[in-house]
């Protein structure tokens, strides 16, 4: 279990970088005739990104042509061997993958996946073979796609095909993984205790030596503590950061908070400021599970922030009696938040905390960093007249944060829309980006769909 050294702890990378800009004078102002403006000029002819788009579509349609003339060469070259009376069909396979390799200049064992996600399209998944080959998804997406189907039983297969090609054709990447992740888990929730009690078992720790400066010490500890462990190690390292003088990077800061803890077990070394923070993760529960034992067929598994689904039991745990979690319970039909606890908060205010656990990620378009390490923005900023509201607040990331500002976009709150923000770019497109959950909805009592 070799791990490079080089690679960052941190696989969204560091704030320095963005610290790091001068942006005096990089504002930008624009005004409701300036969007008109831009949004009309993308109308009117085709532009650079507008060819870029095409390009990848015309890129993602011949790829899947690729591997459908993969599969001719495959289905001809066993059409051909039965005839023959050879019948080795794994031999007959690595000479294909051989003249695969030798034709396109690549690997043995690209052309085996190549082999492999085709036989996947053409035989098991047609349906993502027909929207990848119209580039309404793209390669990737049906990589993952395919990839998440074939790891999963193939009882659960049928339910979560139809929905993940809807979500793979809407979709950035990364979004798509999430509830792709997220989709499986509910339809696969029924063995959720099962699965996880067989990882708990694996639970271990690992050295791994670099040379003779570093070691690799790595933790298989299950996902909720481990949530937990980062979170709080990071908390602290940003309080450090902040101390003057200190010249530690980010995650230099997070290994020398876990050393400190792992071999002294305290951080009196550390300010005063630091010794007291405790890991906070909020832990979204259907309200059902804390009252019957087996939640319906369908219902959406309670999950951890960053983490995703965890098992009924462990869940009631954390809402009854663990430190320094946030506790919220959904409507079990309609998802829709009905508390959130409060007897545990710890800064930030409440608001934050909503927020950022709506979102669960930075709100530009097709970011994966977890909400807990955004800032939160005013969409209207405060010095227009902007409200310091759930309507007007959302959390991005410090890269996203900056080029909101200073990029050229416009970033506002979709009227209506729970939380949805949309971004134009400086070319007149738009693009918006939907939260993670939905918050509470009060209607009158009088109204005949009311949730509650």
């Amino acid at each position: 279990m070799s791990i490079d050294s080089d690679f960052p702890p941190d696989p969204q990378g560091p704030d320095e970088t963005w610290e790091s800009l001068d942006l005096r004078g990089a504002a930008f102002e624009d005004s409701e005739a300036d969007i008109a403006a831009r949004e009309q000029a993308a109308l009117d002819a085709p532009d650079t990104v507008d060819h870029l788009i095409e390009v990848v579509h015309m890129q993602t349609i011949c790829a899947a042509q690729a591997l459908l003339r993969v599969n001719e060469l495959r289905h001809d070259a066993l059409a051909d061997a039965a005839r023959h009376g050879r019948i080795l069909t794994d031999v007959v396979e690595r000479s294909i993958r051989l003249e695969i390799a030798a034709a396109l200049r690549i690997t043995e064992n690209a052309a085996g996946r190549m082999m492999t996600m085709s036989e996947a399209l053409v035989h098991r998944y047609p349906a993502v073979l027909d929207s990848f080959s119209a580039a309404r998804m793209s390669e990737r997406h049906a990589e993952v796609l395919v990839e998440t189907l074939d790891g999963i039983e193939p009882e659960f297969r049928k339910a979560v095909l139809e929905r993940g090609v809807e979500l793979a054709e809407s979709q950035p990447l990364g979004a798509f993984r999430r509830r792709l992740a997220a989709l499986v888990e509910t339809v696969r929730a029924a063995t959720l205790d099962e699965r996880h009690e067989q990882a708990l078992d694996r639970r271990r720790v690992v050295l791994d030596p670099v040379d003779g400066a570093m070691t690799w010490i790595m933790l298989y500890i299950p996902a909720v503590e481990a949530r937990a462990v980062f979170e709080r190690a990071t908390r602290m390292a940003k309080v450090l950061a902040a101390q003057e003088g200190e010249t530690r990077t980010l995650d230099q800061l997070r290994a020398d908070v876990v050393s400190d803890l792992l071999i002294e077990g305290d951080t009196f070394l550390h300010p005063a400021e630091a010794r007291g923070i405790r890991s906070t993760v909020a832990v979204t529960v259907p309200a059902l599970a804390l009252l019957v034992e087996q939640l319906p067929a369908g219902s959406a598994p309670a999950t951890v922030e960053g983490v995703g689904p965890i098992p009924l039991h462990r869940a009631r745990e954390l809402c009854g009696a663990a430190d320094g979690w946030m506790r919220i319970l959904t409507h079990p039909e309609t998802g829709m938040v009905l508390s959130v606890g409060r007897e545990q908060y710890r800064p930030p205010p409440s608001l934050r905390r909503l927020v950022r656990w709506r979102a669960d990620r930075c709100m530009g378009p097709g970011c994966g960093m977890p909400a807990s390490r955004c800032e939160i923005d005013h969409q209207i900023a405060w010095e227009d007249g902007g409200h310091t509201s759930l309507g007007n607040l959302s959390p991005l990331c410090k890269g996203h944060h900056i080029v909101k500002h200073h990029g050229g976009w416009v970033v506002r709150q979709v009227d209506g829309g729970a939380g949805a923000i949309e971004w134009i770019s400086p070319t007149g497109r738009r693009y918006v980006v939907e939260p993670e959950r939905r918050v509470p909805v009060f209607r009158p009592h009088d109204e005949a769909d009311a949730p509650f």
